[in-house]
C-alpha cells in the first residue's frame, strides 16, 4: 500500500519479497536441511568424534550446499516450465524434475567426496545404494526435505500473493 506521498510501506516491501519463490525456498531449505545434516551425523565416519564447533561448521557448510542444490533444481524446473512461480501450483512432472535434479547433484557430489577425494567417509551405519554406493540417507534427504520445502514454499508464495492482493484491494 502506498502512503500519501506515493511511497510503499515497509510491510508491502516485506510482502513483495516473499512473493519471490527463491526467498522462502532458500530459507525453508536451510532450516530443514540444517536439521537433517545434524540427524545424519552418525552415518558419517568421524563426525561424532569432532569437537562441537567443528561439527557445526561442517553441517552448516553442507547445508549451504543443499540450499545451492535446491536453488539449482528450482531454476532448472523454472526454465523447463518457462514459469518462475511453478512451485505455487506444481504439476507432477515439475516436482519430479525438481527432485531429479537434486538427486543427481547429490549422487555426483557424494561420489566425488566419498569415492574420489575421500573428504567424506560413510560410517557402518550408512546403507549404500548401488551402482555408485551412494549413501541412502543423503538420497532420502533429497526426497523428503525438498518435497516438504516445495509444498511449504508454494503456500508461502501463494499466501504472500493473496495477502498483497487483499491489501491492495484486488
Amino acid at each position: 500500500m502506498e502512503s500519501a506521498s506515493g511511497e510503499r510501506s515497509f510491510g508491502d516491501a516485506v510482502s513483495s519479497i516473499w512473493k519471490a519463490p527463491e526467498i522462502p525456498l532458500a530459507i525453508l531449505s536451510f532450516a530443514f536441511h540444517f536439521v537433517w545434516e545434524f540427524l545424519q551425523v552418525p552415518a558419517y565416519a568421524g563426525m561424532t568424534e569432532q569437537p562441537h564447533w567443528e561439527g557445526i561448521k561442517v553441517c552448516t557448510a553442507a547445508t549451504i550446499g543443499d540450499v545451492a542444490f535446491a536453488l539449482i533444481a528450482f531454476w532448472t524446473t523454472a526454465v523447463a516450465s518457462r514459469f518462475r512461480r511453478w512451485i505455487v501450483t506444481p504439476r507432477a512432472w515439475q516436482i519430479a524434475l525438481y527432485l531429479a535434479v537434486g538427486i543427481a547433484l547429490t549422487v555426483c557430489f557424494e561420489y566425488y567426496y566419498v569415492e574420489i577425494t575421500g573428504r567424506w567417509k560413510y560410517s557402518e551405519l550408512m546403507p549404500r545404494v548401488p551402482p555408485l554406493g551412494t549413501g541412502l540417507i543423503p538420497l532420502l534427504q533429497w526426497i523428503v526435505v525438498p518435497s516438504l520445502v516445495a509444498s511449504l514454499t508454494g503456500r508461502v508464495v501463494n499466501g504472500a500473493t493473496n495477502s498483497a492482493t487483499r491489501v491492495l484491494g484486488g
